[in-house]
């Protein structure tokens, strides 16, 4: 089906306005109990959700988002083949979305996992793409897997505020009552571990009690502050203050590994509606 409408300048042109009914009509399909969908204007960039009205004044008036020529958002099917990485990659983040939509998804200080000899990326993609396939069990349902398990096993942690402690006496009663050989994780360590390898977690980093410095780097072994000389710890290894810092880079990779988050962070240079003198 031809969309080249879609990124028509000229929004009252008897083209782009069929093109636009033509859209209203399947996203009518697709509208909740308040009557609402997304809106796939150049703003909205399928991130909000309006009245059928709303949206065809929104893409007469500001423009169509122009990568989005699949309208997969709006029940329409992507037929184009990919590649097994790709198709990993869309689920991985989509179990990801489903976990950390509406609370932060804390796995913890990743530390303790941190060493000089990490894996190469390449090595733990195709890791968690094998406990991707992988069924929790043997005759276990395929949809749920060994990854996708632990993902869900997190968000309830997470939503219940459960302890440390009690999520281990949980995974220890699974394995008990799950069948030999399972891939269920045997500790919320080694459970953390996996997660650790997506590029979720943080580091912890001792900070000097007047904040003139942090523990890090060179200064990580430092028993005093090498600006005020002010003790790093107040007694046995209790550090006066600690930062926790949140990895930036494995978080981008994973947000560019799905093409469905990759149009929206790519949104700002290509789907944007350009004003002279605004960034």
């Amino acid at each position: 089906m031809d969309r080249s409408w879609i990124s028509n300048p000229d929004r009252i042109s008897a083209e782009y306005v069929a093109g636009v009914n033509q859209f209203l009509q399947i996203a009518r399909e697709t509208v909740d109990a308040t009557r609402c969908t997304l809106c796939p204007c150049k703003n909205c960039i399928n991130r909000v959700k309006r009245h059928i009205g709303e949206i065809m004044r929104h893409l007469l008036h500001q423009g169509f988002l122009s990568t989005y020529t699949v309208w997969v958002e709006h029940g329409e099917v992507h037929h184009s083949e990919e590649s097994t990485h790709e198709a990993f990659a869309d689920e991985m983040e989509e179990a990801f979305h489903d976990a950390t939509r509406d609370h932060y998804f804390d796995i913890g200080s990743t530390s303790d996992m941190l060493s000089p000899e990490q894996p190469a990326d390449s090595e733990r993609y195709n890791n968690l793409f094998e406990q991707l396939k992988t069924s929790l069990y043997d005759g276990c349902n395929d949809t749920i897997s060994a990854l996708t398990f632990v993902v869900k096993l997190m968000h309830l942690k997470v939503l219940n505020k459960w302890t440390d402690r009690s999520f281990d006496m949980l995974i220890k009663l699974l394995q008990e009552v799950l069948p030999p050989g399972n891939r269920c994780p045997d500790s919320y360590y080694s459970t953390r571990k996996m997660l650790c390898d997506v590029g979720l977690g943080y580091e912890q980093i001792d900070v000097c009690k007047y904040d003139c410095s942090l523990f890090y780097g060179e200064h990580s072994t430092d028993q005093d502050c090498h600006v005020c000389g002010t003790s790093r710890y107040i007694r046995k290894k209790i550090p006066h203050k600690r930062l926790r810092y949140f990895p930036i880079t494995p978080r981008l990779k994973r947000l560019y590994s799905s093409k469905s988050t990759a149009t929206l962070m790519r949104w700002h240079k290509e789907g944007r509606v350009v004003e002279p003198g605004v960034l």
